[in-house]
């Protein structure tokens, strides 16, 4: 086995799981999309054990850890203090950060509330901005995937999903997609490896979200629990070197939203991963190459 698998307990007792690669000086912490886990991760720590302390945790509701009794804990704020009760739990006083999707707007969040915790970041296909169009197709499968009676049915359901970010890929591809994201259940059955109460999660904050823009434009509410409503204040928070990976036809982050980000901190370095939608696997050639020097330039 090429990593440590470990737990440590969250601020409210639930039972959190990560793995744990190398054991250079620097530590990388690998955080997750929404309905992802650990497992996306592993080729990439692999590729960065030999220099780097890489860890790769499982968000609660997600692969081993604990799903919460409590589905409105799903949310980013939670997230956040759930990493960083990781980072005492792993002895680790500040990190590189890797956040996919949802990973990367809990790094964005940490950055504004604990910025002494974070060396670098790199944020993979997201942004403090998201296009409309991903969203929706998120909402429509999240929390909503059944049980399927097999392995193969199991990577056309993953097929259905996830094709549009995946372009020109072999059969095997969504076999090895589909062990990364599912797990068999009680009866033996593949079924998504997330608790479904996930995506009820999700379309509440997206409802709510609609609200809270209003209320923010207007100067009524800038915070929720310290963090801003506005994730582009937290974006501001990033002021330490980051890079941003962008699949080439994500429908998540645009070349505009990039292109904004980059007016806020010009010294922001960028990389498009062709053949990638949202969002990059880290594993493309593009990918650990962007990350390599990236990396090597800090």
């Amino acid at each position: 086995m090429d990593y440590a698998e470990k737990h440590y307990l969250s601020k409210d007792g639930l039972k959190l799981y990560y793995r744990e690669y190398g054991s250079g000086e620097r530590t990388i912490v690998c955080l997750p999309g929404l309905t992802r886990n650990s497992k996306d991760f592993h080729d990439l720590a692999v590729h960065l054990a030999s220099r780097y302390r890489v860890i790769c945790p499982d968000f609660r509701g997600r692969g081993q850890s604990q799903r919460d009794p409590n589905w409105k804990n799903y949310n980013v704020i939670t997230y956040n203090t759930d990493v960083q009760w990781l980072l005492d739990a792993a002895k680790v006083d500040s990190a590189i950060f890797i956040g996919t999707s949802l990973g990367g707007l809990v790094t964005m969040t940490l950055a504004y509330l604990a910025p002494q915790k974070i060396q670098a970041v790199v944020l993979n296909d997201v942004g403090p901005e998201i296009d409309p169009a991903g969203i929706a197709r998120i909402l429509s499968y999240a929390g909503r995937r059944t049980a399927t009676k097999c392995w193969q049915e199991a990577a056309e359901q993953a097929r259905a999903n996830y094709s549009v970010a995946f372009e020109n890929v072999p059969a095997s591809f969504w076999e090895a997609f589909v062990r990364r994201s599912y797990r068999e259940n009680s009866e033996g059955f593949p079924e998504p490896d997330v608790d479904p109460k996930v995506g009820d999660a999700l379309r509440s904050a997206s409802r709510a979200g609609k609200f809270l823009k209003v209320f923010n434009a207007i100067g009524l509410f800038r915070k929720i629990r310290g963090v801003p409503v506005d994730v582009w204040e937290s974006f501001r928070a990033v002021t330490m070197p980051c890079l941003v990976l962008r699949g080439a036809s994500s429908d998540i982050l645009t070349e505009g939203i990039v292109e904004k980000m980059k007016a806020v901190n010009p010294g922001l370095v960028t990389v498009t991963i062709p053949h990638r939608g949202h969002a990059p696997l880290l594993d493309e050639p593009e990918s650990l190459a962007a990350i390599d020097s990236f990396l090597e330039s800090l």
